[in-house]
């Protein structure tokens, strides 16, 4: 048995989230689904983070286990033959694969995961009076003024190991709400801002919801120093309403350096 590992870049607008559903509309049961093409075969695929309906990814990382031996070019040419115009594999590669039993060992094999040190969203934010119809299902939209200081004094303030209590959403199943911070960047670019959070992992729209409270912080309606209290009360009622999904992108997925995995540096927009 072999295990492959995928990088896919999906553009989340037609698509109710990469989790399969009954209804067969997600990322996941469009990837299956190709792979049951490619293989004659069905494969069930893992996932590095589940992203909700109308989120981008622009490296998603996955794994499955095949019996078949191909060509690392030959799974991405394969797959990508079956697959809409939304979905693309960029890279496959081959790991090795202990079949020890069913509990997973990072350090014997890996996991698309468990074997996750770190992951990175892009949140992008169009900021102008009037909408553009160019950017609708990929950019966030703030029609008020935002201050960008605010907002870069604001998030550090999200910086460090902190229980994120405020900003999961009710139906989180995750078992803890203590995740680590590593980095969140705002950086502007005309009318265009874009977030960059990097972070152990995430909670349920915990993203979606600390863009939401930084645009309050933007507009002026919270001080910056509200992050802080927010963190302090673990009380989600008292944060900003979850922001819209349209600008979300998982950005990367960062694992060790002995997966050697072919792991493609994207952008949003090319010129960002």
């Amino acid at each position: 048995m072999k295990r492959i590992v995928l990088g896919v870049q999906y553009d989340g607008t037609p698509w109710q989230g990469w989790q399969t559903q009954p209804d067969g509309k997600t990322v996941q049961d469009r990837l299956e689904f190709a792979l049951q093409k490619f293989t004659q075969g069905k494969v069930s695929t893992i996932c590095a983070g589940r992203t909700d309906s109308g989120v981008h990814a622009l490296e998603q990382v996955v794994h499955f286990d095949t019996p078949l031996a191909r060509d690392t070019s030959s799974w991405v040419r394969g797959l990508n033959a079956f697959l809409p115009t939304s979905i693309a594999v960029r890279w496959a590669c081959e790991v090795p694969h202990a079949e020890v039993s069913a509990h997973v060992d990072g350090d014997q094999q890996f996991h698309a995961r468990f074997s996750a040190t770190a992951r990175t969203y892009n949140y992008l934010l169009y900021n102008s009076p009037v909408r553009s119809p160019l950017l609708v299902n990929k950019a966030g939209w703030a029609f008020r003024p935002l201050d960008l200081a605010l907002m870069q004094k604001a998030a550090r303030h999200f910086v460090g190991t902190h229980d994120f209590s405020a900003f999961r959403a009710i139906e989180c199943q995750a078992r803890s709400p203590v995740r680590s911070m590593y980095e969140v960047d705002i950086a502007r670019s005309g009318e265009l801002i874009v977030f960059t959070l990097r972070a152990n992992a995430f909670l349920h729209h915990m993203v979606r919801n600390m863009i939401g409270s930084l645009v309050f912080v933007g507009i002026g309606k919270q001080p910056p120093d509200w992050i802080a209290d927010l963190l302090l009360q673990k009380d989600r009622s008292r944060a900003a309403p979850t922001f819209m999904p349209d600008g979300l992108y998982l950005a990367k997925v960062e694992y060790g350096e002995k997966w050697n995995l072919p792991q493609q540096q994207s952008k949003i927009l090319p010129w960002l």
